[in-house]
């Protein structure tokens, strides 16, 4: 059986880059920030979406102003220290194997315990 790739079809395959600073941001802006990892929410990859950020409020009649996407590009931005630890490459990789061997080692302790205390 053939493995399928972890790497997903296009457009979600596509890296962002961080955008630059501006006087007058823009909400794509803003979604670049997110889509490019500057955030620290998610790894740095195109995030496909029906509608972009800021279209609601568009429709609304209420567009943000630049002054409110300055202030959300601003307080959304994560510290390098955040950034450096979504990184997938290489990164921490101790982390998902300690919590599986915890996750595994808690049943068998429980199982362990119990058939000894009551003899």
């Amino acid at each position: 059986m053939a493995m399928q790739s972890e790497t997903p079809p296009a457009p979600g395959n596509l890296a962002v880059e961080t955008p630059p600073d501006s006087d007058k941001p823009t909400t794509a802006m803003l979604k670049a920030d997110i889509d490019s990892g500057r955030t620290g929410d998610k790894i740095s990859h195109y995030d496909v979406g029906l509608s972009q950020l800021g279209t609601d409020d568009e429709a609304a009649g209420n567009a943000p102003s630049h002054e409110r996407i300055a202030l959300a590009r601003k307080t959304e931005a994560a510290s390098p220290r955040v950034r450096k630890s979504s990184k997938p490459e290489g990164h921490n990789t101790w982390i998902m194997p300690l919590f599986i061997g915890f996750a595994a080692m808690v049943p068998v302790v429980v199982g362990v315990s119990l058939f000894v205390f009551n003899r």
